[in-house]
Parts: C-alpha cells; sequence; structure tokens
C-alpha cells in the first residue's frame, strides 16, 4: 500500500533527503495512524500542529490506508 506524505517548512528537515517537490511515497502492509507515521519518520508530534489528510483537517489519530495523501504542518507565526 503507498501513501503519499508532504511535509511543511521547518518539518522537512527533521527527514534527511525528503525532496520538497516530490514528498515521500511510503508503503504500509495495513492502515495505520498518522501519529504512527509522524513517529517512523523522526517528526515529533508536539511539533506538529496540523494534519491534513485527503485535503481535510485531521488528526494525528485518524487512520491511513492505501492511496491516501497526508501532510504534516508546524505551527507558523508571523506578523
Amino acid at each position: 500500500m503507498a501513501v503519499h506524505v508532504k511535509l511543511s517548512t521547518t518539518l522537512r528537515d527533521r527527514v534527511p533527503g525528503y525532496d520538497a517537490a516530490r514528498g515521500l511515497m511510503l508503503d504500509i502492509d495495513q492502515p495505520v495512524t498518522a501519529a504512527h507515521i509522524a513517529q517512523e519518520l523522526g517528526l515529533p508530534g508536539r511539533e506538529i500542529k496540523i494534519v491534513m489528510l485527503n485535503g481535510t483537517q485531521a488528526s494525528l489519530e485518524n487512520m491511513v490506508r492505501d492511496g491516501d495523501r497526508l501532510a504534516f504542518f508546524p505551527a507558523v507565526g508571523g506578523g
């Protein structure tokens, strides 16, 4: 099963070799939570503020399945 993962801004630095233009294609053998994928990638859960699953806001507890698109975003500040 394949899951397409995109990372935003500072989270990209946490995954060696991450290609911002392509993202990551991960093979998973069963449905898992977004939190499980974040952990496997070495992303600290406390740094993830927004999770998008197939273009809809989700949570780290949502299940991710074959063909899904998953994106993680950190907190963003500005002014």
